[in-house]
């Protein structure tokens, strides 16, 4: 306890040169704990919103195999459309469970996000959609009255956006096609709570795309005939097939290869700040060369000046570590609008999940930072000779 003591006081001597390493360790350290929660949050928000789209395959008309993706993960993007008889031919087929047909479609509406204008995304869908996605209940109303009804039925944060209940009426911007809300979802924690549901049939009707479709959803009977089940329909024109799996690899692959960047970036900061560590206690060591001649030549033992010296830089990190998790901590929401900023497509739900294991390895990691940083100026005090150091002290 004593060590620990003189440790700490004599890092008080240079209070704001001691603070600003603790604070470039502590940005290091938050930087680093954020990406590491971004990675874990965004890995599970994603393949949430893949599990709850309620099917394993997604057929689309042919086109970009990513705008394909964005159109099954947001509803949007890529629009491409096909003939309603692509589907009534896939039905019919024994392997499937379930199947839905989606016509989405998106109005441009000038009222939006306070007069700058937003994006409001349709989505066409007939009774099956509640059988493939069973979890969707309702928070007041009620499902469709018919399938040609002049109706919506609002997602959970649309519904809050566009400040709607059941018996409200809404305009179709640029349409001047008014609706009836018969139903407000529950939240989903997916990208279904921002859209607005019209029947397939009052969709294609409103929006004059008679007999088209954006996609299909199947989910099959039994999984282990995914592959042949892709394969009968490759042959099928002006279609392609994407299965969950394969959108799911292919984002994962590209959040791997932009982990790798960011987890460099995380890499270089925490040798920024071990530079820093090591250089404020050796300008320290330098500045008591006299005073560690002294408590060598009254009987301090090399290993007694190793000690101290060591745990100053251990204390510094241990400090930063602790500080760099508060901070990583405090500004998760901060980090996620931005997050949310840059990538629109985001998935739902936490983007940045710190969990305690994260905070625990990360001030592990701190203290083992410390150790390392701490053996050069610790070995280079307690080698001093007596004589010399007083000597070179005065």
């Amino acid at each position: 306890m004593k060590i620990i003591s003189v440790a700490f006081k004599n890092l008080q001597r240079k209070k704001i040169r001691t603070f600003l390493t603790i604070g470039g360790v502590a940005i290091a350290v938050g930087v680093l704990v954020s990406l590491m929660g971004f990675d874990a949050g965004y890995q599970k928000s994603l393949t949430n919103d893949i599990d709850k789209m309620g099917y394993q395959v997604l057929v689309t008309a042919k086109g970009c195999p990513y705008e394909a993706a964005t159109l099954m993960l947001k509803g949007g993007g890529g629009l491409r459309y096909m003939e309603q008889s692509v589907y009534d031919k896939i039905a019919k087929d024994p392997r499937i469970e379930r199947i839905s047909p989606q016509l989405a479609a998106t109005e441009f509406d000038k009222d939006r996000q306070n007069g700058q204008g937003g994006i409001v995304l349709y989505m066409g869908v007939s009774n099956s959609y509640l059988e493939l996605k069973p979890w969707s209940k309702f928070k007041s109303g009620k499902w469709f009255s018919n399938d040609d009804a002049d109706e919506v039925i609002i997602g959970y944060e649309a519904a809050e956006l566009e400040q709607r209940v059941p018996g409200d009426e809404m305009l179709v911007p640029n349409l001047n096609k008014v609706l009836k809300v018969v139903g407000i979802f529950e939240r989903t924690g997916t990208q279904d709570d921002g859209v607005i549901f019209i029947p397939l049939k009052t969709a294609q009707r409103i929006f004059d795309l008679p007999g088209k479709l954006t996609g299909i959803g199947i989910k099959l009977k039994e999984i282990g005939s995914l592959g042949d089940f892709e394969e009968s329909l490759y042959n099928e024109p002006g279609i392609q097939v994407i299965s969950m799996a394969q959108v799911k690899g292919t984002i994962f692959n590209l959040v791997s290869s932009s982990k790798v960047m960011t987890n460099s970036v995380a890499i270089i900061a925490i040798l920024i700040a071990v530079i820093g560590v090591i250089n404020t206690i050796l300008m320290s060591v330098f500045e008591r060369t006299k005073e560690i001649g002294v408590m060598k030549a009254i009987g301090a033992s090399r290993l007694d000046v190793f000690r101290i010296i060591w745990l100053e830089t251990t204390l510094i990190c241990v400090l930063g570590g602790i500080i760099g998790d508060i901070v990583a901590i405090l500004g998760t929401s901060a980090v996620e609008h931005i997050i949310r900023q840059i990538l629109p497509y985001a998935p739902a739900g936490k983007l940045v999940i710190i969990t305690p294991g994260l905070m625990i390895g990360s001030f592990l990691g701190a203290v083992v930072m410390g150790l390392i940083a701490g053996i050069y100026p610790a070995f280079r005090a307690s080698s001093m000779r007596p004589v010399e150091a007083i000597r070179l002290g005065d």
